[in-house]
């Protein structure tokens, strides 16, 4: 049977099994043509049987729009739980020297900070399960303006901007600091499949509608997190922007074509900027002597780290490298501090809930009842997998030190509500998974 065959056949079931009178119809049909006259003289009955059928049916917006099932995903719920618990307790075990002697002896600071942190953002995550992410639809370029406009501000207001470390990333709201370049993030997921769905897959084959607007916001976001700089964020960024566009339906030569220029793009800019340039001096040798006490210092620490852990791991807190050795164990270079604790197995099975997690996010997504859930998801879901896969890559050596968190398991309290809200919509989108494609 030729593929066109398959195809038809497979959209015929798909449609009457959404429609099942026009299935109704069509076997009547079949049958009066196998009798001849003779189902003129049901006529009459069959009129009838149609009207109490259509009668039994919800109205045509209701039977659109109605919610396929009341509850959310349990298997992503309990994974995103699981996950956020687990990294709670990861967190503390890693932080508390960190805290001891940064914070005037409270080893729970950044334990203790980020739980509230989590305990919020579980409300809100529950609280976005119940928004309808089809009004996020009209809310889609408004937001990106609010994003684009906050990610300026680092010119226009350079006085609530807060650098730590050479960088510029963060500004200051009294009682805490955030990044707009997790505002962005979701931002970006939201108009990207809000354009997608409104150009359709046709328009999408074309350089005019699937390739050129999106090049051209996300130059302009690339262009504003220069000025931080935040090449992390930019990569996250461009990597979701592609997944979206692949998935819209735009052309493969026009997304290669794309993806060849953001890396051209990324290599010229760390050939221009010199502390790019030491990182990839340290990357190459990190135990090298002429770079170990600086550029190689943090992913030297890392490696012994992942090293020291063996099979089974030194046991939980027990981890040597964490006492003022390796940069940040409680931010992006936690990872490490779970293998010297956990061991080999202990961080392969948090991988292993990783990848189970991405994987059901994306069933949601291929689920979604139309379109934009679709996408909405999809981009959802390759935020999280973008950024565990790049910070392993990170603590692992097999790319250059850059900024880059574990989602549910590094500090960070507003990216942690960000996060956890994003999880609420991509629940929202399962509240409306198809129903016969659900077990």
């Amino acid at each position: 049977m030729s593929y066109n065959c398959q195809k038809f056949l497979g959209f015929q079931g798909v449609f009457f099994q959404k429609y099942p009178l026009a299935a109704e119809g069509k076997a009547k049909r079949a049958s009066a043509m196998g009798r001849g006259g003779e189902s003129m003289l049901n006529t009459s009955s069959e009129m009838q049987n149609r009207q109490d059928s259509l009668r039994a049916l919800p109205p045509r917006e209701e039977r659109e729009y109605l919610p396929a099932r009341e509850h959310v995903d349990e298997p992503f719920t309990v994974l995103v739980l699981l996950l956020l618990a687990v990294g709670l307790i990861c967190l503390f075990s890693a932080s508390y020297t960190t805290a001891y002697y940064k914070q005037g002896g409270d080893s729970t600071y950044f334990a203790l900070r980020q739980a509230m942190f989590a305990a919020a953002g579980v409300v809100v995550m529950f609280a976005a399960s119940k928004f309808n992410y089809h009004r996020l639809h009209t809310l889609a370029l408004p937001l990106m303006l609010i994003t684009l406009v906050l990610l300026a501000s680092i010119k226009i207001v350079p006085g609530m901007w807060v650098n730590i470390k050479g960088a510029t990333r963060w500004i200051n709201l009294g009682f805490t600091t955030f990044q707009p370049s997790e505002i962005a993030k979701f931002a970006a997921i939201v108009f990207f499949a809000s354009l997608c769905t409104r150009y359709g897959p046709k328009r999408m084959k074309t350089f005019k509608y699937g390739l050129a607007p999106f090049i051209g916001v996300i130059g302009i976001i690339a262009g504003l997190l220069f000025l931080q700089p935040h090449l992390s964020a930019t990569i996250i960024i461009f990597g979701i922007s592609l997944v979206i566009i692949f998935m819209g339906g735009a052309n493969l030569f026009w997304i290669a074509g794309g993806g060849v220029a953001g890396a051209a793009a990324v290599a010229v800019y760390i050939a221009t900027q010199g502390y790019a340039n030491n990182r990839i001096r340290g990357w190459i040798d990190p135990f090298d002597p002429a770079v170990f006490k600086i550029e190689g210092w943090q992913g030297a620490q890392s490696l012994m780290a992942i090293g020291s852990g063996g099979m089974w791991g030194l046991g939980l807190g027990q981890s040597r490298q964490k006492h003022l050795y390796l940069p940040e164990p409680a931010n992006d270079f936690i990872f490490p501090v779970i293998c010297e604790e956990l061991g080999f197995v202990g961080a392969g099975l948090i991988i292993v809930l990783f990848a189970v997690l991405i994987c059901r996010g994306y069933y949601i997504a291929f689920h979604a009842e139309d379109r934009f859930g679709t996408l909405l998801a999809a981009g959802i879901t390759t935020q999280i997998a973008i950024q565990v896969v790049l910070n392993l890559f990170v603590v692992t050596g097999i790319i250059p030190v850059t900024g880059v968190s574990l989602p549910f398991f590094s500090y960070g309290g507003t990216s942690l509500l960000m996060l956890l809200g994003e999880v609420g919509i991509l629940l929202n989108i399962s509240r409306h998974m198809r129903v016969r494609d659900v077990a």
